[in-house]
C-alpha cells in the first residue's frame, strides 16, 4: 500500500544528508521547468542527465531551426545554463550562454548560447558532440542530451481555439501556438509520429536509477517524451523508479483550470502503461491532498510532500528546497 510522506517544513537543512554517491538520474522535460530541476540535482547528484524537448518553434530557435534545419537548441541552452556549478566560471559563462542581444540588426534577439551550440554543431560530428563540448566548456555538472534526433513539431486537438466556437476541437500545430491557444488543449501528438531517438539519451534512461517527469508545461515538455516511441519502451521498461514533480500552478493556455489530480490524469491517458513510484507536490495544496492521495494511491505510487516554492508569491521552484526533496526521495 503506498503513503504520503510529508518532509520537513525548512527541507533547506536537508541538502545535507545526500544519497549514496554514483546515483544515476535522468530528468526529463523542457525550459524553466527543467531547469529548475537541474539546478536542484546539480547539488548532489554525480551521475545527472538531462532529456530535452526539441519542439521549440519560437524566438530565436525557431529562426535557427528554420535557416539551418537544425533542433532547436534553446532549451539545450537552458538545460545546460541550469548545469553551471555556483563557482565564478560557472555563473559568468551561464550569464553569456542566456544573454539576448538587442539592437535592430539581424542578431536583434538571438541568444549566445543558441549561436555557439548551432556553430558546434556545423563544425562537429552531431548534435551529441556538439552538446557535450558546450558541456565541458561550461564546467557543467551533468550531461544534456536532445530526446530525438530531428527537430519535432507537436500538434494539438484543442477544444474552443476559436473563442466564437467554444465547443468546436481544432488542431494547433507548434509549440509556441498550443502555449498560447485560449482553448483547452484535449490531447497532443508527434509530426513525425515516429522519430528517431537519441541513442544516448535511451542508454541513460536504461542505466538509470531514478527517472524525473516535470516541473514544466506539461502538454508542451513533459508529456512528448512519451510519444517518442523508443523513447516511450525505454520509460516503461527501465527498471529506474520513476518520479513526476507536480507544476505549482496552471499555465495559462496549457492547463488552465488543473487541478494536482489532472496532470497525473493526463499523463495516465497519454501513456497508460507507464507505472509510476512517486509523486512530489508542494506542501502548500493542501485543499487538493485528499483527493491527491486517493489518485496516486491508485497509480501505486508514493506521495511525497514537501515545501518547494520559492516562496514569493510566483509559481517557481526553489532549487535548493527541491534538491533536499529529491534528496530525501533517493536518500
Amino acid at each position: 500500500m503506498s503513503t504520503a510522506r510529508t518532509l520537513g517544513r525548512d527541507p533547506r537543512s536537508e541538502v545535507a544528508d545526500q544519497v549514496a554517491p554514483g546515483v544515476k538520474v535522468v530528468a526529463l522535460g523542457g525550459g524553466h521547468g527543467l531547469a529548475a530541476t537541474l539546478s536542484a540535482l546539480r547539488r548532489f547528484c554525480d551521475d545527472l542527465t538531462a532529456v530535452v524537448t526539441v519542439a521549440d518553434n519560437g524566438g530565436s530557435s525557431g529562426r535557427l531551426r528554420g535557416e539551418f534545419g537544425v533542433l532547436p537548441p534553446g532549451d539545450l541552452r537552458q538545460a545546460l545554463a541550469a548545469l553551471c556549478r555556483d563557482d565564478e566560471w560557472g555563473r559568468t559563462w551561464a550569464r553569456v550562454l542566456q544573454h539576448r542581444f538587442a539592437g535592430d540588426g539581424d542578431l536583434q534577439e538571438h541568444v549566445v548560447g543558441n549561436l555557439l551550440i548551432v556553430a558546434l554543431w556545423e563544425l562537429l560530428d552531431g548534435p551529441v558532440e556538439g552538446l557535450d563540448w558546450v558541456g565541458r566548456l561550461l564546467g557543467a555538472q551533468g550531461r544534456v542530451l536532445p530526446m530525438a534526433a530531428v527537430p519535432l513539431d507537436i500538434v494539438a486537438e484543442v477544444r474552443g481555439a476559436d473563442p466564437s466556437r467554444p465547443d468546436e476541437v481544432t488542431s494547433v500545430r507548434g509549440q509556441v501556438e498550443i502555449a498560447t491557444t485560449p482553448g483547452h488543449v484535449e490531447s497532443v501528438r508527434l509530426l513525425p509520429d515516429d522519430p528517431p531517438a537519441c541513442q544516448e539519451a535511451l542508454n541513460a534512461i536504461s542505466s538509470a536509477d531514478y527517472v524525473i517527469f516535470g516541473p514544466g508545461s506539461w502538454y508542451t515538455s513533459v508529456l512528448p517524451h512519451l510519444l517518442v516511441p523508443d523513447l516511450h519502451t525505454a520509460l516503461t521498461s527501465t527498471p529506474a523508479k520513476r518520479c513526476v514533480t507536480l507544476n505549482l500552478a496552471p499555465q495559462a493556455g496549457e492547463t488552465d483550470g488543473f487541478s494536482a489530480n489532472t496532470y497525473l490524469e493526463v499523463l495516465a491517458v497519454h501513456a497508460p502503461d507507464l507505472q509510476l513510484d512517486v509523486v512530489l507536490v508542494d506542501g502548500n495544496n493542501l485543499a487538493e491532498m485528499p483527493m491527491l492521495e486517493e489518485t496516486v494511491n491508485g497509480l501505486g505510487a508514493d506521495l511525497v510532500v514537501a515545501d518547494v516554492a520559492v516562496g514569493d508569491g510566483t509559481a517557481r521552484h526553489d532549487p535548493v528546497k527541491l534538491a533536499a526533496a529529491y534528496a530525501g526521495i533517493m536518500r
